[in-house]
């Protein structure tokens, strides 16, 4: 029967009384409506009447009806509404366009809805701004600080004298606000982000739950648990969340045929999804903290509990107690399985919690002893000081703290251990909860498989006028990150005469480039460092110069960061006895690294006091160590002080350190650190906005907020300061590195903007964001910034091209060989600026970071921030403003390793696989060494007339032996080169100089010694798929997917995800094969010559045989000892002369009168 061509009689039959014709029409128009609907829009008002018609028996039939003709409409709200009324009839199995669009529209209100009536709750107490701030930050109608401030605020274009009502800076639109508060998920308050629930207005709210309901049951029937799980997190429905996920494991134990043959545990598994998607899609620290409380439980119910996901959500929630009360379930089982999990768990803590929550756990462990130099100002911090890790709140109010909080078996009462095992294993996990092994095992990697080519550094040194601060600095910061980590110093015992030409900062710069390179020595730091520190002053004697004494506090605290046991006490010491300004400004910095995160008030009042002497050398440093002493504690009190003093303080350093030092303090807060945002964006001084940005992009680290990505874009392109549209796009960095592939596309205007100083943040953002990932997209943005017109543009694209290099070769990256080329290239240019050749020689380091045994990270193995890295990165970014913060850097460097550890927590020696080609992950070749770079000696030229004289005198020579030789004798003479007969030079010069003949010559340039990336192909083509690889060596991050342990002996307790990992030993009864640990048996410090003459007679005695002042092989800290600590030439720190007398002057008429 052909379809009906007009609707004019069905439509007449809707307003004839008769129902049954009513009925009728009903009918053929909903089977026909998609090719009638435009003759049916007219009469949808009939339709509805008879929707709205209690007595009319197919209500539901109309109400269908007029839904397909809104759909067709588009007006999918009101087609919506009425399928809500449509009930039964509307079925959700029908696969059409119009189902799935109006199931898309239920879900998408139903999210809208259920964040409405579940609104976020707030993290902590900490979420209402306290009235310091307010009076901080006075507003006026623009939230200006200021009535001048209002009327001209710095983001407004010349031509206004007020702010856009919709800008983003108008605090009066609580759309473009950091609002925690209000409902919508991740995307609260941002217009059209959600649709307007136009079914309160209907009253049938009941009827889009049913629908719901009913496709969560298909989701249910189907196995597709992850959409409802997805739904449930958006809707903020914790109750659905449980109900699916306990569904799962019920479907499964009934019946497995929906299932994947490969899943093991599709509860686990699903549980593994809620966390993935809560720490990187859920935004709102609320929400996030909820979800992992609910994770918690339900992974607590499981029989056979996931200790991993138990302690990440434990690291999370920044619940100490729980920590110790599953460490020391897990040691009670007394089995070897759990002890491994026990000392794995206690590994992964170190690496993703801060030292205030590993202090606690430590304390809270039955055996656990407390480190020698717990800082008592510690102990006193309370609730509003919590460290936060990653970006979760305080879980608890300043009445509720962690040292009450309940255990996982509900008990808070601590258990006594019962046996010299458990006791022992106690004393093992305080240990490595302390960092010392994990800093142990990390520093025998590196030293082992130190693989940095002294070609390169000696190239740069070579290039670089060494008398010119600046290319002093360079090669001090090059050597350094090179080394990061190794112990290696002995660039510096050798090249003693271009460490003599060091003055002033730069010398502070080389004494703390040791730190970096002896970072994570433990056990020698102090005492290689020795001769540096300061000395008590004794009139007559010269106690050293006080730049190599403040670069040594800061090498200490570099030594020993972000580990507070051993050296903090120390530094404290030196500076609070510190008269230098330079001795404060060092020892500041090493305060600040060494205790990073502690919330020590008994430091900060120290810091505080000294910033309120108002010394612009030290005030900067003051600030950072003020921030970097209460990282992440949101400290209010704190901010108050910095907030108060920046704006009564008239120098510039000192506004600029307190500025970073309320960002570290706001580190991972999120929406706690809005109003601090909002009050710094909004002042009129542009270094204070520059600091506002800092916040808000360590407030929201690796959040990938919309909101604070929105917030910079906009201050990128409307702040009339270029300090602070570099810092806003260089930000973006920061918010987005979890995720690098989004960063190019953002960026890729910007790259091309007119401004420099917003090119030269772009190339910032794609090193930070894309750092270590060898992103081709970003490459491809940064090459053509090379050659930028501006210096300081082109500094940062090399310097940005190395962060994303690092750890790249040929086979994984082809552009690798001509970057680094690219590098080499700019050090040597003579032509080429001083900003950029700076640029290069830092960049060399980075890309060599560690030996090659470095990578740059912003997070950790297991997928949390990495609070140091972050840290490090954003102090670094400040090398614009001060040299010495580069070696901040070196906190991002992250050894990529694999070192197994069996229970007893030594390293058997043994053997996995790698199922790649061993060229693949390999180390990139050394650099040759090229002769040809030196200066060639000019040929000396020989006249004709000689040169026929010599010839002569020659043949005459030759005739006369001829006439005189004896057949029946041998020859005495040797046979004369055929050479003779040509024009003579004067060859022997150059050769004496050793200069390589042309044969060697062409043998360095033979194309094999550098393997292009044809030839490297067809070797890797040729090689055997499958490598075996000794324990403690390199493993890439890219190549941890190819590892597996095949070794029948040992097993690992989880995944590798890189650094420490502990096995199994399957057969403990047989004799085991141990690693020997180097590094701990090499370090030999050399003891500090103790006078100035005895320094100058070690020094020559290390330049003749290379041996210490005891017959031992000097390290080059102490050889460098005797030249850094020398007095420079302006006679710094040595008695001023005394004041001239007055002059009088007498004149000629005086006598006279």
């Amino acid at each position: 029967m052909p379809g009906l061509t007009s609707a004019a009689g069905l439509v007449g039959f809707l307003s004839e009384p008769d129902t049954e014709l009513q009925i009728f029409a009903l009918r053929k128009l909903n089977d026909e409506i998609n090719s009638l609907w435009t003759e049916v829009a007219g009469s949808v008002g009939e339709i509805e009447a008879l929707y709205e018609d209690e007595n009319f028996p197919e209500r539901e039939l109309a109400a269908l009806v007029a839904a397909k003709v809104y759909y067709n409409l588009q007006e999918y709200n009101e087609s919506m509404v009425f399928v809500l009324g449509a009930g039964k009839l509307f079925n959700l199995d029908n696969e059409g366009e119009f189902e799935d669009t109006i199931i898309s529209k239920c879900v998408d209100t139903y999210i809208a809805l259920s964040a409405m009536f579940n609104p976020a709750t707030p993290a902590s107490t900490a979420n209402q701004a306290p009235p310091q701030l307010t009076t901080a930050f006075p507003s006026t109608t623009n939230g200006a600080t200021s009535t001048s401030a209002g009327l001209a605020s710095p983001t407004t274009p010349f031509s206004q004298s007020t702010l856009p009502s919709r800008s983003l800076l108008s605090r009066q639109d609580s759309s473009t606000t950091f609002d925690p508060l209000l409902p919508g998920g991740g995307n609260a308050g941002v217009p059209g982000a959600h649709p307007s629930p136009l079914i309160l207005q209907r009253g049938i709210q009941k009827q889009l739950h049913t629908v719901i309901e009913q496709l969560f049951e298909r989701c249910y029937k189907e196995g597709r648990y992850y959409q409802v799980v997805g739904i449930a997190i958006e809707a903020r429905n914790l109750e659905k969340l449980r109900q699916a996920i306990l569904r799962a494991s019920d479907d499964q134990a009934k019946n497995k045929s929906i299932f994947r043959e490969d899943s093991v545990d599709v509860g686990k598994d699903l549980m593994e999804y809620v966390l993935e998607i809560c720490m990187g899609v859920v935004q709102e620290r609320g929400l996030r903290n909820e979800i992992l409380r609910l994770i918690l439980d339900l992974l607590n119910d499981i029989p056979a509990p996931e200790y991993f996901s138990i302690a990440k959500c434990i690291v999370y929630l920044n619940e100490c107690t729980m920590a110790s009360d599953l460490l020391r379930r897990l040691v009670n089982k007394a089995d070897p399985k759990s002890l491994a999990i026990a000392y794995q768990i206690a590994f992964d803590m170190y690496d993703n919690s801060t030292q205030e929550f590993l202090k606690k756990v430590r304390s809270n462990l039955p055996s656990a002893t407390p480190p020698a130099s717990e800082n008592a100002g510690t102990s006193g911090t309370d609730g509003d000081n919590e460290p936060a890790p990653e970006s979760q709140p305080l879980l608890q109010d300043s009445n509720n703290t962690n040292d009450t909080a309940t255990s996982i078996n509900g008990a808070s009462e601590k258990l006594t251990t019962s046996s010299p095992e458990e006791q022992k294993a106690f004393d093992s996990i305080g240990e490595i909860l302390q960092g010392t092994k994990t800093i142990e095992l990390d520093l025998e990697f590196l030293y082992r498989n130190n693989h940095t080519d002294k070609n390169i550094l000696n190239k740069i040194k070579d290039s670089l006028e060494a008398r010119n601060s600046i290319f002093h600095t360079a090669v001090s910061l090059a050597n350094a990150f090179m080394h990061a980590g190794t112990t290696n110093d002995r660039f510096f015992r050798d090249n003693l005469e271009w460490l003599g030409k060091a003055v002033n900062w730069s010398k502070f710069t080389a004494t703390a480039a040791l730190g970096v390179i002896h970072r994570g020595n433990l056990g020698q730091g102090q005492k290689l460092l020795e001769p540096y520190l300061p000395k008590d002053r004794i009139e007559g004697t010269n106690t050293g110069s006080a730049y190599s004494q403040g670069g040594s506090l800061y090498a200490l605290g570099l030594i020993y960061a972000n580990h507070e046991a051993l050296a903090l006490d120390l530094i404290r010491g030196h500076f609070k006895k510190a008269t230098e300004e330079v001795v404060q400004h060092g020892g500041a910095l090493g305060l600040g690294v060494a205790g990073m995160a502690t919330g020590d008030q008994g430091i900060y009042e120290d810091l505080r006091n000294v910033l309120y002497a108002d010394s612009a050398l030290n005030g900067e440093a003051v600030g950072i160590a003020m921030g970097l002493i209460m990282l992440g504690t949101g400290n209010f009190q704190a901010l108050e002080d910095m907030i108060q003093y920046a704006h009564e303080t008239q120098h510039e350093k000192i506004v600029r350190g307190l500025a970073l030092g309320m960002a570290l303090i706001m580190y991972g807060r999120q929406e706690t650190a809005d109003e601090l945002v909002n009050g710094l964006l909004d002042d009129p001084d542009p270094i204070l906005r520059y600091g506002g940005i800092q916040t808000l992009a360590l407030a929201y680290c690796g959040t990938g907020s919309n909101k604070a990505v929105r917030k910079l874009l906009h201050v990128a392109v409307s702040d009339v300061s270029d300090d602070v549209r570099r810092i806003a796009v260089m930000s973006l960095g920061f918010i987005l590195f979890r995720k690098p592939n989004s960063v190019p596309r953002m960026v890729e205007l910007l790259s091309e903007s007119y401004n420099p100083h917003v090119r030269y943040g772009a190339a910032m953002a794609l090193g930070i964001s894309c750092a270590g990932t060898g992103l081709d997209e970003a490459i491809d943005l940064l090459e053509p910034m090379i050659k930028d017109p501006t210096d300081f543009v082109r500094q940062g694209a090399l310097i940005s091209l190395s962060m994303i290099m690092v750890q790249q070769n040929e086979a994984m990256n082809p552009k690798v060989g001509t970057i680094r080329k690219t590098l080499q290239k700019a050090i040597g240019d003579r032509h080429e600026d001083a900003m950029t050749k700076f640029g290069s020689a830092v960049s060399l380091g980075i890309i060599d970071a560690g030996g090659r045994n470095c990578t740059i990270s912003l997070q950790t193995q297991t997928g949390n921030l990495n609070m140091a890295g972050i840290v490090g990165m954003a102090v670094f970014t400040q090398y614009w403003y001060w040299f010495p913060l580069t070696h901040f850097l070196s906190l991002s460097f992250t050894p990529t390793s694999v070192i197994a550890l069996d229970q007893d927590l030594e390293v058997p020696s043994f053997k996995f696989h790698s199922a790649t080609r061993p060229s693949l992950f390999d180390y990139p070749p050394e650099q040759e060494a090229k002769v040809e770079d030196a200066p060639e000696k000019v040929k000396t030229a020989v006249l004709s007339t000689t040169a026929q004289a010599k010839r002569r005198a020659q043949k005459k020579e030759k005739q006369q032996r001829r006439e005189s030789m004896d057949i029946d004798h041998t020859p005495t003479t040797p046979k004369v080169s055929i050479n003779e007969d040509k024009m003579d030079t004067d060859d022997s010069a150059i050769k004496a100089d050793g200069e390589k003949p042309e044969s060697s010559e062409k043998e360095t340039e033979d194309p094999k010694s550098t393997v292009a990336p044809e030839g490297l192909r067809k070797k890797m083509e040729k090689e055997k798929v499958g490598c075996e690889l000794e324990n403690m060596s390199r493993v890439l991050p890219a190549q941890l997917k190819f590892i597996s342990f095949p070794d029948g002996r040992y097993e690992p307790v989880k995944k590798p995800t890189g650094g420490v990992i502990l096995v199994i030993d399957k057969t403990p009864s047989e004799s085991k094969s141990l690693m020997e640990l180097k590094a701990r048996k090499n370090i030999k410090p050399a003891a500090a010559p103790q006078t100035l003459q005895d320094r100058i007679n070690d020094v020559y005695a290390l330049e003749n045989n290379r041996s210490g002042p005891r017959g031992v092989e000097a390290s080059g800290a102490a050889a460098g000892a005797g030249v850094l600590n020398a007095m420079d030439e302006d006679g710094e720190g040595v008695e001023e002369a005394d004041v001239p007398r007055e002059f009088e002057y007498h004149s000629d008429n005086e006598g006279e009168e």
